[in-house]
């Protein structure tokens, strides 16, 4: 077939008409418009003449009958049309070719129509079928979403939104059907508005990418190596009650004093698969409703001090000189016999020995800590728990015991950074700038100095060369004393165990690598608890909605202040209606939350003092 002027010809899926025929063909669209285009633009349909695209209406015809009797053949376009309508026309040639196009019974081009065989238009029917009641399922989804009631089956349709909540995707469906901004925190609030989400579903772990689950992998078995026998001296590991995981002791022998550390690099051996996992975990998750370890569950059965009659451990022996500096440090593996207490009970035993000494001893080592420019700062803070859905906010409180804890494993970070220095062994150390300024803008006392000293204070970096860390007045320090919650205490332990033994340590490049590795999921590991801890504690306001307690203003902004809750280890900002001074107590009453952006919001009842 010649194209011609008036013939009926398509471009791009459109009907057009011929109106010149040139250098280039001039053609005539259903809307109007005229185009020039090149003969390989366009595929001819019917040779014409033809009327006009507004005639293109085609007669009744018999297409079911016309594929029935076809089926499995290819045939041509006017061919089919002479069967299905009983004509060639331009009007039917349209319709024949909107049938190709939509592939149910044909597909091809005008010169190879392919008719599809009856089992390939079934199944065509069927995906058509399915799809339309999808379509019509999701339409009355969204007709309920926007009244606020859903039905069990509309699980379905909000797995995006959940998905979206969680940090998995970008994007959501739902969302962009009901105009609303794509992001996590929009997610969230829908899924509370339709109760399909509980306010204790805590979207943060997954949302930073957490482990869910312990590490899946086995144990090798302990090696065959000699242990020096400290089970004649009394050794406790103090804790908060319901710690799980007790990773170090204190014990004295004389004015000796042990620190002895759960030794889990006697089965984790640098590049080991245990090894690798905890250093992509970099550290045990803690959150209030559950905790997630960093190396296998069996590793605390065996490892954590305590849990068995006689604990295998990695001990630290040394004194104090009367300046408070350790020395003659010792370190080997060993056998140890530990008490577990917790804080509580070892402040009540304090004046009986040995804790009486242990404390002595770390006082001396706190004050040289001061004396060095260490700073103190001494906030509110709160343990929250998650017991059967329900939420426990408890102090902890500033004890003596704490403090014999907090030097003694201070002790042996220094006193192993300085034995790092002196026998060239590459450790990753903690090192902390000093302030820009020892100023604030409150006066130096209460919390709301303190927390303006805070907030001067640098982060604490990790380098592979001795230096100064200001807040703890040590001239160089190394983390050590966590080897079962911490990547790094644990390559510290590798580091000190090939020392020992004399095998090859790991060089300056592979610690900065590990440092680096660790550096990159902190972060995360940190705020996915910060961010667990201040969820749990909105539930815990939105479960207990009369909560009343005092705040102290700690900042104040023009006519905003921000108060301190010491009860619950939170911040919030409030407007003043009067002006009061920094320190100022008042009684706080909880008025609203919003667990999506955790926002929460308090009044005023009255001013204290």
């Amino acid at each position: 077939m010649r194209i011609r002027v008036k013939s009926l010809v398509l471009y791009k899926n459109k009907p057009a008409l011929i109106v010149n025929i040139g250098d280039k063909l001039e053609i005539v669209l259903d809307d109007g418009k005229t185009l020039k285009v090149r003969e390989k633009d366009i595929t001819l349909l019917h040779p014409g003449p033809t009327a006009g695209l507004h005639s293109l209406t085609p007669p009744e015809g018999d297409i079911e009958t016309a594929w029935e009797l076809l089926a499995g053949q290819t045939v041509t376009l006017p061919e089919l049309a002479e069967l299905a309508y009983d004509e060639y026309t331009p009007a039917t040639a349209w319709a024949v070719w909107q049938l190709v196009a939509d592939g149910l019974y044909f597909k091809g081009e005008p010169d190879s129509v392919e008719v599809l065989p009856p089992a390939t238009v079934a199944a065509e029917k069927e995906a058509r079928a399915a799809k339309a009641a999808r379509e019509t399922a999701w339409a009355e989804f969204i007709d309920r979403l926007k009244s606020g009631a859903i039905i069990a089956d509309d699980t379905q349709f909000l797995r995006d939104v959940e998905n979206l909540a969680l940090g998995r995707t970008t994007k959501s469906r739902v969302l962009h059907e009901l105009s609303r901004v794509q992001s996590p925190e929009n997610a969230h609030a829908l899924l509370l508005e339709l109760g399909y989400w509980a306010e204790t579903v805590n979207p943060y772990p997954i949302r930073l990418n957490m482990p869910a689950e312990p590490p899946p992998l086995p144990l090798p078995p302990l090696p065959a190596e000699t242990r020096l026998d400290l089970t004649h001296l009394p050794a406790f590991a103090i804790d908060d009650a319901g710690s799980e995981d007790p990773d170090d002791a204190v014990s004295l022998d004389g004015e000796r004093l042990w620190v002895h550390v759960a030794d889990p690099a006697a089965l984790v051996t640098p590049n080991s698969p245990l090894d690798v996992e905890a250093q992509a975990r970099v550290a045990k998750l803690y959150l209030p409703e559950k905790s997630v370890p960093m190396l296998p569950p069996e590793s605390t059965d065996l490892l954590a001090l305590g849990l068995q009659d006689v604990s295998l451990a990695l001990s630290f022996g040394f004194h104090l000189d009367q300046n408070g500096q350790p020395e003659q440090l010792e370190i080997t593996p060993s056998w140890v016999r530990v008490t577990r207490l917790t804080y509580e009970q070892a402040e009540a035993r304090l004046d009986d020995e040995p804790l009486a000494s242990l404390l002595r001893l770390a006082r001396r080592f706190f004050e040289r800590r001061l004396k060095n420019g260490a700073i103190e700062i001494d906030l509110p803070e709160v343990k929250v728990k998650v017991s059967d859905g329900r939420v426990v906010i408890r102090p902890i409180l500033n004890l003596q015991s704490r403090l014999l804890v907090r030097e003694s494993m201070l002790m042996v970070g220094e006193a192993v950074a300085r034995l790092s220095r002196e026998h060239d062994i590459p450790l990753p150390f903690s090192a902390q700038e000093a302030p820009d300024t020892a100023e604030t803008d409150s006066p130096p006392e209460g919390m709301a100095w303190m927390f303006a000293r805070r907030r001067t204070m640098k982060r604490s970096q990790l380098t592979g060369i001795p230096a100064p860390h200001a807040g703890l007045g040590l001239e160089m320090y190394v983390q050590a004393t966590s080897p079962l919650r911490r990547y790094l205490d644990l390559v510290v332990h590798q580091q000190l165990r090939a020392w020992l033994t004399g095998t090859e340590l790991l060089d300056s490049a592979a610690i900065l690598e590990r440092v680096g590795a660790a550096e990159s999921v902190t972060g995360s590991v940190r705020q996915a608890e910060r961010l667990s801890n201040k969820h749990w504690t909105l539930v815990y306001l939105m479960q207990n909605p009369e909560w009343t307690g005092p705040g102290v203003l700690i900042e104040v902004r023009g006519s905003r202040g921000t108060f301190l809750l010491p009860d619950l280890d939170l911040l919030t900002w409030i407007h003043l209606k009067k002006e009061l001074p920094l320190n100022s107590e008042v009684t706080l009453q909880f008025k609203s939350a919003d667990l999506s952006v955790q926002e929460v919001y308090f009044i005023i009842q009255n001013t204290n003092g």
